[in-house]
């Protein structure tokens, strides 16, 4: 898959992009927002960078795709998970790249390529509520929130922000 917007390109992962990954995760917003996405070595980049490649034979998922700049750099991801209620969109971009709207185009353009190709006209979005900037990428891609409030976020009870954007 490759879908190229005004200054991005959105694209499957690839093995070379694993220095990419690993540095892109580690940055402090990743590591207090979703820590289970954090690889503290280069081969454990490798070894989530393989595991995420081989997902793309299946629409199970994840299925993650590198969010580059039309000059190539890596700036992060996008992604769409399964959750108990249908699919999720995540995306994290790296803190070096913050404050550009790359995130939120990534997630306008991505969002109903993944709804056509997987068959889903609702797909969630659920950030911490602390999260202020996942928040807005949010509702400036046309999630409604549903819930705010206490519930699970990666195993733990959290206040998060649950939002839902129909196709």
């Amino acid at each position: 898959m490759r879908i190229e917007t005004e200054r991005l390109i959105i694209t499957e992962l690839t093995a070379g992009m694993a220095q990419a990954v690993h540095e892109n995760s580690l940055d402090e917003d990743n590591r207090r927002f979703v820590p289970d996405e954090v690889f503290e070595t280069l081969e454990e980049a490798e070894e989530t960078v393989q595991f995420l490649m081989e997902q793309y034979a299946s629409k199970e998922g994840p299925l993650v795709y590198a969010v580059l700049t039309k000059q190539g750099e890596n700036t992060g991801y996008v992604q769409i998970a399964p959750v108990e209620e249908g699919r999720e969109i995540g995306y994290h971009i790296a803190k070096k790249y913050t404050g550009k709207g790359y995130a939120t185009e990534a997630v306008r353009a991505f969002l109903p390529v993944m709804a056509d190709e997987l068959g889903f006209s609702d797909i969630w979005g659920i950030c911490l509520k602390e999260n202020a900037a996942s928040v807005r990428v949010l509702e400036k891609c046309g999630f409604r929130t549903v819930f705010t409030g206490t519930g699970p976020y990666q195993g733990e009870e959290r206040e998060i922000v649950k939002a839902l954007w129909k196709k």
